[in-house]
């Protein structure tokens, strides 16, 4: 149903989950979320394997370990997914296809016309984003903005399928107010922040030594090999050496750099106020 209901030019992901959860059809106990119907669609496991499968995914580079005279279609196919720079390997499974070949490959080529987005970006509809959650469902709420230049919060399980039932409307402004107006409130305790006991440590600093002396433990080992070595040797070796050595010179900067700069607990004393500058850069 998933597949014949996506092979339709004006269906989309969200268009299956609604379904889904109108008629009450759940997966492993649980309403169909969008990115689970996406990669239930490009799973071959429930495939007719026949040989245009068979040509679909030599054409996609996978290796392909069972002989092309068992892709009849009777039975379906297993792809493991291969680390990156590795060969995907598609084997035939045991177990009958459910879903005709022609079907899965349109399926796939809708797929292929989707536009990919960035996963990992900054939010900017709010400072709060990826930090709260509904109290009905426990999905995130996400911000999204209105034609009238509201941002409004939305519960992400609301806008996959419907099924949370929403317990009014909330917008940026009052959250993000309700928020701080809490968070003022415990921060008034700790008004004045002091430096601590540990003196002297600096991550970067520590991080930038080791390194300097993990590099000069490598061209040690390298000068105690080079007694008795051949021409062919030698030659590899002093280039290694030479290579080490502009990184330890880098690397020796960096901790002087960081040694002038560092700043010890003892010299900050404390800092007050912080609360009043919370929107200055």
């Amino acid at each position: 149903m998933m597949h014949e209901m996506y092979a339709e030019p004006e269906t989309s992901y969200g268009d299956i989950t609604r379904y889904f959860t109108e008629n009450e059809i759940q997966v492993y106990g649980k309403t169909l979320k969008r990115g689970f119907v996406a990669q239930l669609l490009r799973n071959p496991v429930y495939v007719q394997a026949d040989m245009d499968i068979y040509e679909h995914f030599k054409a996609q580079g996978a290796k392909i370990e069972s002989p092309p005279e068992l892709f009849t279609g009777d039975y379906s196919c297993y792809l493991y997914q291969g680390r990156e720079g590795e060969e995907n390997i598609l084997v035939i499974a045991p177990h009958k296809g459910r879903i005709p070949s022609a079907l899965w490959l349109n399926v796939q080529h809708k797929l292929s016309q989707n536009t990919t987005f960035q996963n990992v970006r900054k939010c900017h509809n709010t400072w709060l984003a990826g930090k709260i959650k509904c109290g009905c469902c426990g999905y995130a709420l996400v911000g999204l903005n209105a034609a009238n230049g509201v941002t409004y919060m939305r519960r992400r399980q609301r806008v996959e399928n419907k099924s949370c039932p929403e317990p009014g409307t909330l917008t940026r402004q009052e959250l993000e107010k309700s928020v701080y107006d809490e968070m003022v409130k415990k921060m008034r305790e700790f008004q004045t922040l002091r430096g601590g006991k540990v003196e002297g440590y600096n991550p970067k600093l520590t991080a930038a030594r080791a390194k300097f002396a993990k590099i000069e433990s490598e061209i040690e080992k390298l000068i105690d090999t080079l007694t008795g070595a051949n021409p062919l040797l030698l030659q590899y070796a002093n280039s290694r050496i030479e290579e080490l050595d502009t990184e330890r010179q880098k690397q020796l900067k960096l901790v002087a750099d960081l040694t002038a700069n560092s700043v010890s607990s003892s010299e900050l004393d404390s800092i007050s106020g912080y609360l009043e500058n919370w929107d200055e850069p």
